[in-house]
């Protein structure tokens, strides 16, 4: 009996430390970098099949293949200046000594071959040189179709400030009359799933040695059985593909779980959801028989509903071994207008404004009950945090990590306290050498444009940026300009309210005697609301809405309270669409923490560290 008693006391001591071991797995303060919407393209690649190199720097000499400025300033992102964004972001990562490095898709330009082997040596050099790993995942911009198709730009730059075509298949397009000769390259297609995943097949989407575990959604082994070998052997993509519902065609699927280290999975979701057109060629693998995928997870629940159960098992799975569960995909999974997208569409209306984008609730939903807790994404090139609780009392926090290539430019790093407690801290990637380097080519564009009397001619100021963060606000202000006002914004608010100043809006339902009371409490006066205009006021609201928290610093606190008063008068107003801005433009400043916050992950409650 003492025997007994002895053993079993025993075998009870090793079960508590078994389990405290297993629970106590994941390393205190493991750190995690998430760089999404790099958008990188090879400025100083070279064509396998082309001699062509671009053209020479008026000042330096060297040779560069870059998109115009006209045509970063008509984009949401930045072709060019970026590449350097992104070796920036890289060498600050391997200063803090963070060895994972997760990138939420639009990783390149979009597929091109070109861009992805720069990109594929760019990462190799940081895993050779730091010991970084890269986990990466689709985005609609890495593989524009499912398979590859001739593709092509007309907005490179080339001799004398001019447009240069380069194109993989000349007859996609026509020459104009001041154009010059098209540069014709297969390196400039966009790749599908099979090329592209061949060429980044080191960064997680296919098995390494040095994985602690790997799998996808069609993976028929166990954790408790997994070796590399089989893993291997399931992981080729005829292995991994899907049906496509009312149809006979099967689509990749290129998602995966991953342990990269001990206690750590790393869910990477290819939400790339390719919906088929109305007539079907008949033919195998045609490109033209699918749209592209930036709409994201309201069609992944329409055609790819078997990843929602390949979370809820993942999830469990997860929970049974003490696993810290970190999911990343492109898209996000919650409502990125701070709950401001039904306003949105009333006042934009719903085909402007990127509103055909907004997951409905029924994504987040899912995901939740689905087990997620944490979902990094990207796709909208801004700074938010989004966060859903369902009826099951499950939630979900979405943190939409900004792009390299827009305001503001920046990545997150999330930092593991324990299985229960994680912090998320956003870096803005300000300094960038060479950022500058490439500005004598846009001013031999700029000297064109203005020869030719054109009407697109953008501001030159752009080139007097002092670093690549004013550089990004100035593309963004030249943007909301070009595009934005004349496509985004009802015509007859812009008339009525563009002009007026501050104090306009300010007194527009009240006399000045029935608030000079919340003047005088917030030490201000009518005279500081002529300090800025409309305008002013809907360029802060795509600062706002672009960089959440990070652009207070720009605007400032006091401007801030004062367009927060503003709105509370305009909310008073009888004229409906001056109602909803001031309604859209106070979500906006009141939204979740997305700058530096903690979350607790048994309270589902999420807090903002203060700087």
């Amino acid at each position: 009996m003492r025997f007994q008693r002895c053993f079993f006391n025993v075998l009870f001591l090793l079960i508590l430390v078994s389990c405290k071991t297993e629970q106590q797995a994941i390393e205190k303060n493991e750190r995690i970098a998430f760089i999404a919407d790099a958008h990188l393209s090879d400025i100083f690649g070279t064509f396998q099949d082309n001699d062509y190199k671009g053209i020479p720097n008026p000042v330096t000499g060297e040779y560069a293949n870059i998109r115009t400025m006209g045509s970063q300033l008509q984009s949401t992102r930045i072709f060019n200046e970026n590449y350097f964004a992104f070796i920036a972001a890289l060498e600050d990562i391997s200063k803090k000594g963070i060895k994972i490095v997760a990138l939420p898709g639009d990783f390149s330009d979009d597929g091109q071959p070109v861009h992805l082997r720069g990109l594929k040596r760019i990462l190799n050099e940081y895993t050779e040189k730091h010991g970084m790993s890269f986990f990466i995942t689709t985005g609609n911009h890495d593989a524009v179709k499912p398979f590859s198709q001739d593709a092509g730009k007309t907005d490179f730059l080339g001799q004398g400030g001019k447009e240069q075509i380069i194109t993989s298949s000349r007859t996609q397009l026509t020459v104009g009359e001041n154009e010059l000769e098209p540069i014709v390259t297969s390196d400039i297609q966009n790749w599908g799933y099979k090329e592209m995943t061949q060429e980044m097949a080191d960064f997680g989407f296919f098995p390494q040695k040095n994985y602690l575990y790997w799998e996808t959604p069609f993976s028929n082994y166990a954790y408790e059985d997994y070796t590399f070998d089989k893993a291997l052997e399931e992981s080729p993509l005829d292995k991994r593909t899907y049906a496509i519902k009312n149809t006979n065609l099967f689509l990749p699927d290129v998602s995966y779980l991953v342990e990269p280290i001990k206690g750590i999975w790393l869910i990477a979701i290819d939400a790339n959801a390719y919906v088929p057109v109305e007539k079907l060629s008949g033919e195998k693998d045609n490109p033209k028989d699918f749209s592209g995928a930036s709409i994201g997870y309201n069609n992944v629940l329409l055609y790819k509903s078997h990843l929602v159960e390949w979370v809820k098992r993942v999830s469990a799975e997860a929970k049974k071994k003490g696993k810290l569960l970190i999911a990343f995909s492109h898209y996000p999974m919650v409502d990125f207008n701070d709950d401001a997208s039904k306003e949105m569409k009333a006042f934009f209306g719903t085909d402007k404004m990127q509103l055909q984008r907004v997951p409905v609730e029924a994504v987040a939903q899912s995901f939740a009950d689905a087990g997620l807790q944490i979902h990094f994404g990207g796709h909208m090139h801004i700074n938010d945090t989004g966060v859903r609780t369902t009826k099951k009392s499950n939630t979900l926090f979405n943190i939409q990590t900004p792009s390299l290539a827009a305001y503001m430019p920046g990545y997150k790093i999330l930092t593991i306290h324990s299985n229960t407690e994680v912090e998320v801290e956003t870096v803005i990637v300000a300094s960038v050498p060479k950022f500058s380097s490439l500005f004598p080519f846009y001013e031999e564009e700029y000297a064109y444009l203005e020869q030719l009397k054109s009407p697109k001619i953008w501001n030159k100021n752009i080139l007097k940026a002092k670093d690549y963060k004013e550089f990004t606000e100035w593309h963004l202000e030249e943007l909301t300009r070009l595009r934005f006002l004349p496509q985004d914004f009802p015509e007859a608010f812009l008339a009525s309210f563009a002009k007026l100043s501050g104090k306009d809006l300010l007194l527009m339902n009240k006399e000045i005697s029935e608030i000079e009371k919340q003047l005088s409490a917030n030490k201000l006066t009518t005279q500081d609301f002529e300090t800025w205009t409309g305008l002013d006021m809907i360029f802060d609201f795509y600062r706002l809405r672009n960089a959440g928290e990070l652009a207070v610093s720009d605007i400032g606190s006091i401007r801030l309270k004062h367009y927060q008063m503003v709105c509370e008068q305009l909310e008073k107003s009888n004229n409906e669409k001056f109602l909803l801005w001031s309604k859209i433009v106070h979500k906006t400043i009141q939204g979740q923490p997305s700058n530096h916050f903690k979350i607790d992950l048994k309270t589902n409650k999420i807090d903002r560290i203060a700087p």
